[in-house]
């Protein structure tokens, strides 16, 4: 066992709560895209704020953090987004997901993923779908082991 290695007793999934934030915003700027695109927390902390009390006060989105001891080392997005097709089926939407650089291929990812499966099962979701940036191969090869499959080709407007 590596001091990377993640046993599952030492980690404990939990919903995130308005504290913690700081860490969020910080594993969201621990790769290349992230520090590229998300400014840190004091140069919009007033966007982040006001972005952090809407997901928090949504029964349908929220945060799950990877915690060990004090220290958050992980965390994902799930959404809830209830539609009329798969006969007006509730799907389950994984964003952000997230592991701090200083513990990535110690198994915690492949813990988290299941744990946000878990809970959009326990909701009743049909399906579980997810999005990754296409110039992180690692992270799709990653959702491909986990039984994820690419079938659909997404598209993204910025208004």
């Amino acid at each position: 066992m590596t001091s990377n290695d993640i046993s599952p007793p030492e980690v404990r999934f939990r919903a995130a709560n308005a504290s913690d934030l700081s860490a969020i915003v910080s594993l969201l700027r621990d790769d290349m895209l992230g520090a590229g695109r998300d400014p840190e927390l004091d140069a919009a902390r007033g966007a982040y704020e006001a972005a952090w009390a809407e997901i928090l006060a949504d029964a349908n989105n929220g945060f799950v953090v990877a915690a060990r001891q004090a220290a958050l080392l992980g965390c994902y997005q799930l959404t809830f987004i209830r539609g009329l097709s798969h006969e007006g089926g509730l799907r389950a939407q994984i964003e952000s997901v997230r592991i701090a650089s200083h513990v990535h291929g110690g198994g915690l990812g492949t813990a988290m993923m299941r744990d946000a499966i878990s809970r959009a099962r326990a909701r009743g979701a049909t399906l579980v779908q997810l999005t990754t940036d296409t110039r992180r191969e690692h992270a799709r090869r990653f959702y491909e082991r986990l039984g994820f499959e690419a079938s659909h080709h997404g598209m993204k407007l910025v208004p």
